[in-house]
């Protein structure tokens, strides 16, 4: 991957914030004409620095108004690569991560409701050799960014 410079810095800066940004908006934002602009995202694309564009949904709008972190710890040693494999399926799992400390892994879950998050957290259990699970159900989303 190519070093980034302070204009593809800006772009980025740009299209994180509103990735309907037109080329002519982002080059107005970092001095460049709209056709440029077109080639420094058509090369950012290009080199995978922008790995994709996306519409962010609002989970709540879909009816998955829960959310909660779940710490999981394994009986023995799991590989990552085994972890990820087992909770693929999940769909309630939208972020699944090693971590360091006591648990093995850190899982995003959104659900419906509690109930359907416990749910979610029994099928969790039921996977990866997992000796125990500490859940936080989050109260509200005070600072959030690159969903």
């Amino acid at each position: 991957m190519r070093d980034l410079d302070d204009i593809d810095r800006g772009i980025l800066t740009v299209l994180e914030a509103d990735g309907r940004a037109t080329f002519s908006e982002i080059g107005d934002r970092v001095g460049l004409s709209a056709p440029a602009a077109k080639r420094r995202v058509d090369r950012l694309v290009a080199d995978g620095v922008i790995a994709g564009f996306t519409a962010l949904v609002d989970p709540a709008a879909l009816g998955w108004g829960t959310e909660a972190f779940v710490e999981v710890r394994c009986h023995g040693t799991v590989s990552p690569d085994e972890l990820r494999r087992a909770w693929q399926g999940i769909p309630e799992i939208v972020g699944a991560y090693t971590v360091t400390g006591p648990a093995d892994a850190l899982l995003h879950v959104r659900a419906r409701d509690v109930r359907h998050l416990e749910r979610a957290v029994e099928r969790v259990r039921g996977e990866a050799d997992v000796a125990a699970t500490d859940s936080v159900v989050v109260l509200s989303r005070l600072v959030e960014r690159g969903r």
